[in-house]
């Protein structure tokens, strides 16, 4: 891997976000029974929760140059002050298995330690369409399962998601 840059995503940084999406269809298929629709990358990064406020959201990039390599989409103070929502984190497709999910996500949890000091628990939801993937990636972060499940739907797929934790 080359010289690494993480940073927060602007609106001109739609078009990449994009094209991360579209390199790995897979998940999009495994979560919403569909390939990534072209407003995706958009919405990945402005997108919010009913009643959350907009400026407790950071779209993080990994860039290796002029490259996009992975995103993570972090909701500071949700649902409760004390705890950082990771609502996505996903590595482009062809790097896959070389560290550079785990090397965001530490990234993440050192930008949250140093500049909201007030959070101590990072959570996240599994959809149960994407479990075999994601939970093993999630458990070796030391993530684990707080019994909570909910409904979770898009258009016809009809799953659950189940909500993890783990201290910052």
């Amino acid at each position: 891997m080359g010289p690494t840059e993480l940073r927060e995503l602007g609106p001109e940084d739609v078009d990449a976000l994009q094209g991360l999406l579209e390199s790995v269809p897979e998940y999009a298929e495994r979560i919403t029974g569909y390939p990534p629709g072209p407003s995706d990358g958009l919405s990945a990064l402005i997108g919010v929760p009913d009643g959350f406020d907009p400026a407790g959201k950071h779209g993080w990039g990994l860039w290796e140059g002029a490259d996009l390599v992975a995103f993570a989409d972090v909701l500071v103070g949700y649902p409760v002050p004390s705890t950082a929502f990771v609502g996505l984190l996903l590595v482009r497709g062809d790097r896959h298995r070389q560290g550079i999910g785990r090397a965001v996500h530490d990234a993440v949890v050192e930008r949250v330690r140093a500049s909201v000091p007030e959070v101590g628990r990072l959570r996240l939801g599994i959809v149960q369409t994407n479990a075999a993937v994601a939970e093993p990636f999630w458990r070796a972060l030391g993530y684990a399962p707080t019994g909570e499940e909910k409904p979770y739907g898009y258009d016809h797929l009809s799953s659950t998601v189940a909500l993890w934790e783990r201290g910052v």
